[in-house]
């Protein structure tokens, strides 16, 4: 057991075995250490040896170990690549180092450059600074120098008399009254306003026997009269109407003097009244004639000397539609010039001038010295000569076939009814209208009705009788529109006829169709026409013409506008400074007063053919520079000796007669955004732009997400009431130049292109000056005419998709041209473009002026618009017929002009600019 457990324990016997265990143990490390020194220290000689050995071979290019050559070393396959890279390193590293010290020199001279600049940079701003207090000063002498010349006035107070008012003598017989002794010009200061009150005639006696189509006309278009006021403590004319009466219940004239007398603002004399006594018929009698109206003013239609006082009563014409439109498709053309028959006449004279005077003593009181002479019995045996001459084909008939129309005495009576007269005058070249034979009937309503129906149907008055009031003498030139012949020349009448020109003639008949609609035809016309007369008399402006207000719809804007390129090629001509202060408006009109006090006769009554200015469409006073569209400005010159004559400062003012201008671009669009868009790009930068103003014609408002171009001027979106192509020409409110540049949203044109015509309408502001040329024809076979587009050697309209226009011409368009047209234009969608050509043709008697060679102006690839349509052109030649019956006569003027700018082929001076050439 104990031997156990000393095995066990390693030992032997007395403690020998732990002794053998360490020996052991110690003899194991000394073995491995050396058996690691020899592999450590043997193996590497050996290995040494060995490659020794191979390296010594005679084969020198087994050799892999050992010393060899660079170029030996190069030869090694993988190293080859190595050694490439090495160069081209190398290399690049050196060309690295070229290109620093070059741009080390380089960025020296840019320093050198930097302070230079900053030193120019420091010079400019002193000099900007010096130029800032140069244009100070200038401002301010230019300032001073206008308040000298032109003196800040300030509007008058206003006087308003007591409603009582203090009257004064009455001059020595009604008679003798004028505006100077008869009216209280303190009741209308010129800064009023002209207010108007008018009584109510239903509030008096006298109201139930008027006529009731009269009275009913009279209140309607009273109600939209501009002038109207319901206060009368502050209105400078008052207005009563009278008549015409019906003869079963006519008052008394002493009962009718007493109602007029009570009037609550006659204040004992009437001054400042007027009454109006309107006929419909030709036998209205002149009541008024045995009554006392003081200080008041008559209107109507019947005068005797006795009665009438010129420049204060005034001779209106018949209300024959009262409460009706004339239909102008019912009115005859104006062409042929001659008609069959060379003039006509039918009346009957139911008293002669020597019964006449026996038995009215009221006129025989009146005359002084002997009775006049009756020359209706030469008149009646001169014209049948001339009848049964055969000559010329003549009607005259002094019997009528059925009971002739009550006249008054010495008066020649109609015959028959109208329906029937007017045909015969739809005959007659000319209509013979025979005074009274008694001189001191200055004027009848028979005589009045036949005027009327004369230059209704294009028949040209003959008046036999010098001593007449023709209707508005004083305002209308009537030798333009018809002949007043004395009596005694009556055997000179016929070759007096037969020796006007056919040019003549037409035109006589044209200023005859424009004098029967502005003052003749409606209840409007005549009211309006009576109220015009007392207000130029008493010098008062018009009030402002009436404008659309733009509703601008809301967009953002932001999106920078780019340049286009074939925009921006201007060619040779020179688009003059760019503008770089804001937008400004065309100068307003400043001679309201002197316009109305000297130059409202030339205006009225010397204008060519029809360019009269409407008395009762107060256009002329306040249209801004209106002046030069009538062509009374005066050439602009700069300041100093000799200047001129090169053309340079023509040139810096931008061609015409007007130093500084810009023009509004009216663009129509109907949902086409992206098109819409891409033209509004086209304008940016466009020189003298005032704004743009997009007429938004689609129910459907832009999306809310749209973009809109910053272009350099503010672009106005209007919102129309309707989808119509007329809302192009309405007169925005927001259009504050006079020159209009219409504009179709595809429409492609250059900025160079753009600017001559607004050169060439600068310098013909009467007409519309556009690109793209067309006329009208006549078909032969069908008997009409057509619209035409081809290519040819003269045109007569421009189309206003591209073409310049006074602002003057919309404010025509809207509000005076026939409703008819507009009804055409909304109903076919079609021919805007072709009626405001007949508008300025038929006013200015002039014909479009067409720029460039340009034919056609669309954008490519733009959408089809509307005149691509199948129908376009049938619909055009429908319209073009159409508005030659409203007008009586086809307007447009053919013209093979063309303005072209062209640089003249002579040697000019370095300082001169181009000029160009007009063909």
């Amino acid at each position: 057991m104990t031997g156990y457990t000393m095995l066990r324990n390693g030992g032997v016997g007395n403690g020998g075995q732990p002794w053998l265990l360490r020996w052991s143990s110690r003899i194991r490390l000394t073995w491995l250490s050396f058996i690691l020194f020899v592999i450590l220290v043997f193996f590497p000689l050996i290995g040494h040896y060995y490659l020794t050995t191979i390296d010594d071979a005679d084969d020198a290019g087994k050799r892999i170990f050992g010393p060899r050559t660079g170029n030996e070393l190069c030869e090694v396959k993988h190293v080859q690549d190595l050694c490439r890279i090495r160069e081209s390193v190398s290399e690049e590293l050196l060309q690295l180092e070229a290109k620093r010290q070059e741009l080390n020199s380089e960025i020296a001279k840019l320093n050198l450059k930097i302070e230079a600049c900053k030193k120019s940079i420091e010079n400019a701003k002193q000099d900007l600074l010096q130029l800032k207090n140069v244009i100070s000063q200038t401002e301010h002498f230019y300032k001073e120098l206008m308040a000298q010349n032109q003196p800040k006035l300030s509007l008058p107070i206003r006087l308003l008399p007591d409603k009582d008012d203090a009257t004064f003598p009455l001059p020595k017989s009604n008679r003798n009254c004028r505006l100077h002794n008869c009216f209280d010009y303190s009741r209308c200061p010129l800064t009023s306003g002209f207010p108007v009150y008018v009584y109510n005639s239903d509030d008096y006696p006298f109201g139930s026997s008027l006529d009731p189509l009269i009275k009913q006309a009279f209140e309607a278009t009273v109600r939209t009269n501009v002038y109207v006021t319901e206060n009368a403590n502050i209105a400078c004319v008052y207005i009563i109407l009278v008549g015409e009466m019906q003869e079963p219940v006519m008052p008394k004239p002493t009962e009718l003097e007493q109602q007029l007398h009570s009037l609550p603002y006659w204040r004992t004399d009437g001054h400042n009244h007027l009454i109006i006594n309107l006929s419909r018929k030709s036998e209205t009698q002149n009541f008024l004639y045995n009554i006392s109206t003081g200080r008041a003013m008559l209107a109507q239609s019947t005068f005797y000397d006795v009665q009438y006082r010129p420049g204060f009563d005034i001779v209106v014409s018949p209300l024959v539609h009262a409460m009706s439109e004339p239909n102008f498709l019912e009115i005859p053309p104006q062409v042929p010039v001659k008609r069959k028959y060379l003039f006509s006449f039918q009346g009957e004279k139911i008293e002669s001038l020597r019964s006449s005077l026996q038995e009215v003593r009221s006129f025989e009181e009146e005359i002084e010295g002997n009775a006049p002479a009756d020359y209706d019995d030469r008149i009646i045996t001169t014209l049948k000569a001339v009848q049964d001459s055969k000559l010329d084909f003549v009607l005259v008939e002094f019997t009528c076939k059925n009971q002739p129309k009550a006249s008054l005495p010495t008066e020649w009576a109609l015959c028959g009814e109208r329906d029937d007269r007017l045909e015969l005058l739809k005959l007659s070249t000319f209509a013979l209208i025979i005074t009274p034979g008694d001189t001191r009937l200055v004027i009848s309503a028979g005589c009045a009705m036949r005027l009327f129906e004369a230059l209704e149907v294009g028949a040209i008055p003959v008046v036999l009788g010098e001593q007449v009031q023709l209707p508005y003498n004083d305002v209308i030139r009537w030798n333009e529109a018809a002949l007043v012949i004395p009596k005694p020349r009556i055997t000179e009448v016929h070759f007096l006829l037969r020796s006007i020109s056919d040019n003549d003639l037409l035109a006589m008949r044209r200023q005859g169709r424009f004098l029967w609609e502005t003052y003749f035809s409606t209840s409007d016309n005549v009211f309006s026409t009576v109220l015009a007369i007392i207000r130029t008399r008493i010098q008062i402006p018009a009030a402002p013409i009436r404008e659309e207000t733009a509703v601008e719809i809301p967009h953002r804007s932001g999106k920078a506008a780019g340049t286009d390129p074939n925009m921006a090629d201007n060619g040779d001509l020179d688009l003059g400074p760019v503008e770089t202060e804001p937008p400004y408006a065309s100068p307003k009109y400043l001679r309201n007063f002197t316009l109305t006090a000297m130059d409202i006769y030339r205006n009225w009554n010397s204008a060519p053919g029809p360019f009269h200015l409407f008395p009762y469409t107060p256009f002329d006073p306040v249209l801004p520079s209106e002046a030069k569209f009538l062509g009374s400005g005066t050439g602009f010159r700069p300041i100093g000796g000799g200047a001129g004559g090169s053309g340079k400062e023509f040139q810096a003012a931008l061609g015409g007669n007007v130093p500084r201008e810009q023009f509004t671009v009216v663009m129509l669009t109907y949902e086409r955004e992206e098109v819409l868009m891409n033209s509004l790009e086209r304008l940016n930068g466009l020189p003298y732009l005032n704004k743009v103003v997009v007429v938004w014609n689609s129910p459907k408002l832009p999306s809310e997400d749209l973009l809109w171009p910053d272009i350099g001027v503010p672009i106005m979106v209007v919102r129309t009431e309707k989808n119509s192509l007329n809302n192009r020409f309405l007169p925005w409110d927001e259009i504050e130049t006079e020159a209009i540049l219409s504009i179709d949203d595809d429409a492609h044109l250059r900025h160079d292109e753009i600017m001559f015509g607004f050169r060439v309408w600068r310098e013909a502001r009467d007409r519309i000056v556009g690109f793209p040329g067309r006329y009208h024809a006549w078909d032969i076979p069908h008997q009409s005419w057509l619209y035409n587009s081809n290519y040819s050697c003269e045109l007569s309209m421009v189309l206003t998709g591209a073409a310049f226009f006074h602002k003057y011409y919309a404010y025509l368009y809207s509000y005076v041209m026939p409703q008819a047209i507009r009804d055409m234009v909304d109903e076919y969608i079609n021919c805007e473009d072709i009626a405001m050509n007949f508008l300025v043709s038929h006013l200015t008697r002039k014909p479009p002026i067409k720029v460039t060679s340009r034919w056609t102006f669309r954008c490519p690839g733009c959408p089809q618009a509307l005149s691509h349509d199948d129908s376009h052109f049938h619909e055009r030649h429908k319209c073009i017929n159409f508005f030659v019956k409203v007008y009586g006569y086809m307007p447009l003027l053919y013209t093979q002009f063309r303005v072209d700018s062209v640089l003249f082929k002579t040697r000019l001076p370095h300082d001169k600019t181009k000029c160009f050439k007009f063909i």
